[in-house]
């Protein structure tokens, strides 16, 4: 074929395709799509039929340049909805449209709200399965710490039985703490904190007592390898190296503790609980710390150095000014240990001043564990369970810790009475030399008296105003009937009165008593009146008589019987 100039309007061919035919229609380009779907954006105006109906005629002239909009006749319907899928709303008159308008709006609708079902039905489930993982960790965590600590299982804790004692208006609680969780510590069974804790059920106040370690007692055993007698703090170890059994009370050494306490300070003993370091600590973390004011005999505060080892010599471990603190489990547990072992130290007060910080932590930790921050979460009780775990041994049934928190949320922190028995309005017991050479302590009135202490117990647990006044009485017989003052105090002392001697007096006609120090007991006085039918006398003289011979609240004279005057 012969190449042939070309013209302008001329037919030209290329391969066997003609190009610029005159009656040849122009194929279509990505241009003339493009304005085809913007000229059919309304929907009035019809797609041109050569792009929609025209199928051979697309197939025939596209090429590896053509643009291919689709294979069926909807592909521009489909290129067009890519871009918008918003139908605008019809005009008021037409109908039918608005009808199918609002169908299709409404169609749309119910497809966003079953969207929004599934979402949040998702989402539901998801947080129930977290839920139900936490709350079921939670729950076996609750089931295994009960188990171990408590006696009786987890569901105890939602019903509530009366505690012994409680019929009595009194329940007593001893608590003891070794250090059998602290690795290398010398006589980690030594209970060298001893506390009671004794609450009345009635009056909703208690109060705490705290024992010396080395007070000087009887073992009631002659079985120990130590002895029959020694301190206080080695009664477990004794218990536990006999293996102590006896009706009334509990096995081991917790079972021994308990009965040497209630015979020497005339107390029953209604439970126990034995704790260690861990527990103590990792409660007082579990319900953030615990806040306390500081007050030492000494104006600078405290310093104790004996834990500074622990950070090789570069912290202070208890150094604390008087006054509010706010201390961690590691902070409470150096505290509640430091007595002034190792020089320099000041403000301890040894082992005395010791016992007064924990009793005084400890009620800081009870206020902060039946606050409603702790009991509200989760975590928190968490806590307190992980930290009782393995670290608390105590005859407490579930049940029965139900009954304590009810009765415990209820005493005020006020109405909890802190007791030393060196405190100086108490000023029961004294340091001495023991028979082994140790420094050791004893009742003031004398070794294995405890008949002062056993009174001022009693004084505190009675209900009885009278017993709780203590009186101190004198009963003198001027009756000349021999024992007659024996069997009157003996009629007083049944009602709880402390009679402190008994003796003679110059012979006399009528009774009488004699108020010595003039003081406030008013519910004993009033008794003696009925008791010897006559009114309290306190004249002068009276006084500085009896003053002289009797350190007693009352002194009573019993004297001959007043004849009565003869009748006609």
């Amino acid at each position: 074929m012969n190449k042939k100039s070309r013209t302008p309007g001329s037919m030209a061919m290329d391969g066997f395709v003609r190009r610029n035919g005159p009656n040849r229609r122009r194929r279509p380009t990505l241009d003339d799509a493009r304005k085809e779907i913007s000229f059919s954006e309304d929907k009035s105006q019809p797609i041109p039929q050569d792009i929609e109906d025209n199928q051979d005629t697309n197939d025939i002239w596209k090429d590896e340049n053509t643009l291919e909009i689709g294979s069926d006749t909807g592909s521009a319907e489909r290129f067009k909805s890519g871009f918008s899928n918003k139908q605008k709303k019809p005009h008021f008159w037409q109908f039918s449209k608005k009808k199918e308008y609002k169908k299709q709006r409404q169609v749309e609708k119910d497809a966003k709200k079953q969207k929004r079902k599934r979402i949040l039905k998702f989402t539901s489930i998801v947080i129930l399965m977290i839920i139900v993982g936490v709350g079921g960790f939670l729950g076996w965590k609750t089931l295994r710490n009960t188990s171990k600590v408590f006696n009786g299982n987890v569901l105890g804790f939602l019903d509530s039985t009366k505690l012994k004692g409680e019929e009595d208006g009194r329940v007593n609680l001893l608590l003891a703490g070794t250090s059998e969780d602290d690795p290398g510590h010398d006589g980690a069974m030594l209970t060298d904190s001893i506390m009671v804790v004794s609450i009345d059920t009635v009056n909703k106040n208690a109060f705490m007592i705290s024992i010396p370690r080395d007070l000087w007692v009887d073992y009631q055993t002659k079985e120990c390898s130590v002895g029959y007698q020694g301190k206080i703090n080695a009664v477990y170890t004794c218990g536990e190296q006999i293996e102590f059994k006896e009706t009334g009370y509990p096995e081991g050494g917790i079972g021994l503790l308990s009965k040497v306490v209630e015979t020497n300070f005339g107390m029953p003993i209604h439970y126990y609980a034995k704790i260690n370091y861990t527990a103590f600590r990792d409660a007082v973390n579990a319900v953030g710390g615990i806040d306390i004011t500081l007050k030492t005999n000494d104006p600078r505060g405290i310093l104790d150095r004996i834990f500074d080892w622990e950070c090789k010599y570069q912290c202070y471990k208890v150094k604390y000014p008087n006054g509010p603190l706010h201390l961690n489990g590691d902070q409470a547990l150096a505290l509640a240990r430091a007595r002034g072992d190792i020089a320099p130290t000041y403000g301890t007060g040894n082992d005395f001043g010791r016992t007064e910080r924990q009793r005084q932590m400890l009620i800081s930790l009870k206020d902060k564990t039946l606050s409603a921050g702790i009991l509200t979460n989760p975590a928190k009780i968490g806590g307190l369970l992980d930290a009782a775990g393995d670290n608390v041994n105590t005859n407490f049934q579930t049940n029965e810790l139900r009954r304590l928190y009810e009765i415990g949320k209820d005493i005020k922190s006020h109405n909890i009475k802190s007791i030393g028995l060196t405190d100086e309005s108490v000023n029961l017991v004294e340091t001495f030399t023991a028979y082994n050479g140790a420094s050791a302590v004893r009742p003031t009135a004398g070794t294995s008296d405890f008949s002062e202490i056993k009174n001022f117990i009693k004084k505190l647990i009675s209900s009885d105003p009278i017993v709780r006044e203590g009186a101190s009485v004198v009963v003198l017989n001027a009756s000349g009937v021999v024992g007659e003052a024996q069997k009157r105090a003996d009629i007083l002392e049944s009602k709880g009165l402390n009679i402190l001697d008994i003796g003679n007096a110059t012979s006399r006609e009528g009774n009488q008593v004699i108020n010595i120090n003039k003081n406030t007991k008013t519910h004993t006085q009033k008794l003696l009146e009925q008791q010897f039918q006559t009114s309290t006398v306190a004249t002068q003289d009276l006084v500085s008589q009896y003053s002289k011979l009797y350190q007693a609240d009352f002194v009573v004279i019993i004297g001959k019987l007043v004849s009565s005057p003869a009748t006609n």
